[in-house]
């Protein structure tokens, strides 16, 4: 749903975790005359003629979709953000036989991204503004939508910048996950499958996690020497923590995978979600061991009591291996940043590894 292999700097090392590098203009690169055309039409829709675009940045976002700032000249000087869900912009390989309704399933498009973003403008959570979405494909072969432009910057980048800002937005966050944890639902699955009346695949959320830690550790070992020569005791080793977890009938509201890359500061200094499409009702300890691995020596302060420490063991196993399979995975496509994602793999074996003897 963006990393930096680095030693040193927990910015650096947080940032091996998992791939984002949301906000950074790719410098160099010319918008196509076709899709610099239709990111004007929509710009010029949703703020009326009166705007006049003047330049077209292309940002390095996520993996799965197109991120542009247009920047237009008018009744007030601005910016907007469009996104686009092309299919030329998501570089993950194809894969047969998707099960739309799982929860771990590709979670991209204009449905999940608005489905996500009612909600958590609805309970209080700061979001970009959508001011135009659009899925008719008259001017572009994708849907696409026009949100605010948070100019801020960065949770990630306020670290180094201006770290009292940080700081604050860090405790603001805090209070915004709370609020999102305490919403429940006794059924598991992504936001927008529920709010259409489907329900998510599998019987508990443990055994999804299970069964995809389990998938994971076999293309991992095929791929990768170290996890292969200890494929037998990952697979005993995640079986185990796995008979540890007692079943749970509440599931909480989660982003999924919140890094402080996917976190923007607003002028105000209040935090922003973005990268929402994977917002779903989940065990919360799998938002937990996102948040640890990202926010590094900063997690105290989103921690929350009463995780389930079992969950939280089986969770980590399974995510380090999907952040050794899922790199991997993401360079049999023409991902462009192919030495960032095998030092991500790399780091997240070793980490994987050093689970089986703790």
């Amino acid at each position: 749903m963006t990393e930096m292999v680095a030693a040193g700097a927990q910015a650096a090392r947080s940032a091996q975790e998992t791939a984002s590098p949301y906000a950074v203009v790719e410098h160099g690169r010319r918008e196509d005359r076709t899709e610099t055309e239709a990111l004007s039409g929509i710009v010029h829709e949703a703020l009326g003629a009166g705007f006049r675009v003047v330049g077209v940045d292309r940002l390095r976002g996520g993996s799965k979709k197109g991120v542009h700032r247009v920047h237009v000249d008018g009744p007030r000087a601005a910016s907007v953000i469009v996104y686009s869900w092309a299919e030329a912009e998501n570089f993950w390989p194809a894969a047969d036989d998707i099960d739309e309704a799982h929860p771990f399933a590709p979670a991209s498009g204009l449905v999940p991204f608005l489905a996500a973003q009612r909600r958590l403008d609805r309970i209080g959570v700061r979001v970009p503004e959508v001011l135009l979405a659009d899925d008719s494909r008259r001017r572009f072969p994708a849907d696409m939508a026009v949100v605010e432009d948070v100019a801020g910057g960065t949770l990630e980048a306020l670290w180094d910048t201006a770290p009292a800002r940080a700081a604050d937005a860090l405790s603001e966050l805090a209070a915004m996950l709370d609020v999102m944890h305490r919403r429940h639902s006794r059924q598991y699955g992504r936001l927008d499958v529920l709010e259409r009346g489907d329900k998510a695949s599998g019987v508990s959320c443990e055994q999804l996690v299970l069964e995809r830690a389990l998938g994971d550790l076999g293309e991992a070992a095929e791929r990768d020497p170290g996890i292969g020569s200890a494929a037998a005791a990952l697979h005993d080793r995640l079986q185990q923590l796995a008979a540890r977890v007692a079943p749970r009938r509440e599931h909480r509201l989660i982003h999924g995978e919140l890094g402080p890359d996917h976190v923007l500061v607003d002028a105000s200094g209040h935090p922003v979600l973005i990268d929402i499409e994977g917002l779903m009702f989940f065990d919360v300890e799998w938002e937990h061991v996102f948040l640890r691995l990202r926010f590094g020596e900063r997690y105290p302060a989103l921690s929350q009591p009463g995780l389930d420490p079992a969950r939280l063991d089986l969770f980590m196993l399974a995510m380090r291996l999907s952040l050794v399979a899922g790199p991997l995975r993401l360079l049999d496509g023409d991902f462009p940043h192919r030495a960032l994602m095998r030092g991500i793999a790399e780091h997240n074996a070793r980490e994987a590894l050093a689970l089986l003897v703790e």
